[in-house]
Parts: structure tokens; C-alpha cells; sequence
């Protein structure tokens, strides 16, 4: 009996690691696809001419300039929104949670509809700048008012995050309203995708990613504790304002740059730690390191389902992920345990 006992901690994290390992191997596949799969099927040994050789005919010439592109988009934007997803969750104790509520997408939407709107400005490259900066602003904001003599609370940031959400949502409405011909060029944005986003547009958000990296594996530990209340925190000798203002920083950085690179795209931050905490537990560091390896295959599969529903033409991500997080969400709400972690 006692040798069992001691083999079941080994066995349980033998589990989870040939887990990881899976869900690394389905990652890899679904890449592939996204590259095969669009208006027309290319097989995989031009694929592999198109990336070993210089292109030479319109198949490799839309891998290189278009597929590939896009794939790696999907492969780090999914990192951001599964990451920052568990991120929030853990913060604020709460599994139906995800990024836009501490505002992050509503900020980073208002600076797009001013820069688009006042400023004329018309590409991507030019407004991704705006977003991340307007998310940065609007979470550092809902920090602020979220803070009290104690420190921050969970509650009062949720609160603080739905109000400020709300309004800058209705200033946004209103701006577009007073010029929608203005608006064309941000309409794709909205919806939420990841086609047509070039690679320049994402070199310069990675060094924030790589930075949110650390900073969310940094505090899983501590988070971890936190789910346990916190005086129980405390007595573990958790910082609870330091944890909660580098976990708040880590979010932002992760959910801002997504959505300053391919607009807002729900549900995949709240359903990937589900499934991550279905599969290894509570542990933290574990949801995690799962969410990074499963919300970008969540991001590439609604990609290439949103490509063959409406061939020749395609449906973007964000819509697709909507069509499957609702019924989702609706689940979740209804389970007895979906009130808390």
C-alpha cells in the first residue's frame, strides 16, 4: 500500500508529461495543415520546396508570402490568449473569466477606432501600435482604480474592469457612428483574425511576449498559493500586491499584443485552461505550460475550419471561435463548480 502511495505522485506527472508531449505533437500537425489547407490544397512536398528552395511558382509563392505567415501568427497569438486566459483565471480566482475583463480588449479597440477615426491612420502596421498601447493603458487604469488600502482586490478589479470596458465600448460605438466610411479599414480587425497579418507586425510585439513569459511562469508558483486564500497566502510567504501587479502586467502584455495584431478573438483564453485543468489539476505551473501548447492549437484548428466551411472564401478566426466558445460557456456556467477554482 505505502509503494503504491509513493508511485502515484510519479505516475500522476508521468501523465501530464506524456500530455505535454501530445499535445506538442498535435500542435505540430495542426501547423502543418494550416499551411496545406486553404482555397486550395498544396501537398506537403511543395510545402517543403517552398521552404528549403526560393520560390518559383504561385503555390510556393503563397506559402512563403501568405500560409506561413499566417501560421505563425496563429502559433503566437494562441500563446498570448491561452496564456494570458490562465493568467486571469488564477488572478482572480474565477475559471469564467478571460482577458476582456480587466478591459484589455476594450482599451486596445478604442485606440484603433481614435487612430483610425482622428488620425487617419489605415494599416495594421500603423494602428497595432495604438492597441497595445491603448490596453496597456486601460489595464494599468483598472489596476489603479482596482487597488485598495489592502492591496488589490480580485472583486473590486473585476468591477473596475467591466465599467471602464463598458464605457470605452459605448465611446467607441459613438466615434464610429459619426463616420462609418471612415471605418471600413478596421471592420477585418474587429472580427478577429489572423489572416493577412503580416510578419512585421508581430517581431515587434515579441520582446513583450518573451518578457510576460517569465513574468507568468515567475508567479505560477505564487498564484498557486493564492488559490488558497489569502491569509493562507501570506503564511506561505506570498507577496500578494507584488503577485498580483507582475501577474497584471504579465496579461497585458500577452492579451495586448494579441489583439493589437489580430483584434480581439474571444473564448480561446477561457476555454484552454479548462481543458489544461481538466487534464493535470490545479497545479499552475502545469495549466500553464499546457495552455501555451493548446490554445494555439485551438487558434489554428477554428482557422482552418473558418478556411473549409466557406471555401473559396473563409470565415475569420475570432467568428469561429465564438461559434464554439458559446455553447461552451454556456456549459461551464451550468456546472456546479464553475463558480470558483
Amino acid at each position: 500500500m505505502k509503494e503504491n502511495r509513493a508511485r502515484s505522485p510519479v505516475s500522476h506527472r508521468r501523465r501530464r508529461v506524456i500530455g505535454l508531449v501530445a499535445a506538442l505533437a498535435a500542435l505540430i500537425v495542426l501547423m502543418v495543415l494550416s499551411v496545406m489547407v486553404g482555397s486550395q490544397a498544396i501537398p506537403v512536398s511543395v510545402i517543403w520546396d517552398a521552404l528549403s528552395n526560393p520560390p518559383s511558382n504561385p503555390d510556393q509563392f503563397a506559402i512563403r508570402d501568405f500560409r506561413l505567415p499566417r501560421t505563425i501568427v496563429g502559433l503566437v497569438v494562441g500563446v498570448a490568449l491561452g496564456l494570458s486566459g490562465a493568467l486571469i483565471q488564477a488572478l482572480i480566482r474565477n475559471p469564467l473569466a478571460d482577458p476582456g475583463v480587466l478591459g484589455v480588449h476594450a482599451g486596445a479597440s478604442f485606440a484603433v477606432t481614435v487612430a483610425v477615426g482622428l488620425l487617419g491612420v489605415r494599416t495594421s502596421q500603423g494602428y497595432m501600435w495604438f492597441a497595445f498601447a491603448g490596453a496597456l493603458i486601460v489595464t494599468l487604469l483598472v489596476l489603479a482604480l482596482g487597488s485598495t488600502r489592502k492591496g488589490s482586490s480580485p472583486v473590486v478589479l473585476v468591477l473596475a474592469g467591466v465599467c471602464v470596458g463598458a464605457v470605452l465600448g459605448g465611446a467607441r460605438e459613438a466615434l464610429q457612428l459619426t463616420d462609418p466610411d471612415a471605418f471600413d479599414a478596421m471592420r477585418y480587425w474587429n472580427a478577429g483574425s489572423i489572416a493577412g497579418r503580416p510578419l512585421e507586425v508581430v517581431w515587434p510585439v515579441l520582446p513583450f511576449f518573451a518578457v510576460a513569459l517569465v513574468l507568468a511562469f515567475a508567479v505560477s508558483g505564487p498564484l498557486n498559493a493564492l488559490a488558497l486564500g489569502d491569509e493562507l497566502a501570506v503564511t506561505q510567504g506570498v507577496r500578494l500586491a507584488r503577485t498580483r501587479v507582475l501577474a497584471v502586467i504579465a496579461l497585458t502584455l500577452l492579451a495586448g499584443g494579441a489583439t493589437a495584431i489580430t483584434g480581439p478573438i474571444g473564448f480561446v483564453g477561457l476555454m484552454v485552461p479548462h481543458v489544461a485543468r481538466w487534464i493535470v489539476g490545479p497545479d499552475q505551473r502545469w495549466i500553464f505550460g499546457y495552455s501555451v501548447l493548446l490554445a494555439p492549437s485551438l487558434l489554428l484548428a477554428s482557422d482552418i475550419l473558418g478556411r473549409v466551411v466557406m471555401r473559396p472564401g473563409e470565415l475569420p478566426v475570432g467568428i469561429v471561435t465564438a461559434f464554439v466558445g458559446a455553447p461552451v460557456l454556456v456549459a461551464l456556467a451550468r456546472r456546479k463548480k464553475a463558480s470558483g477554482l
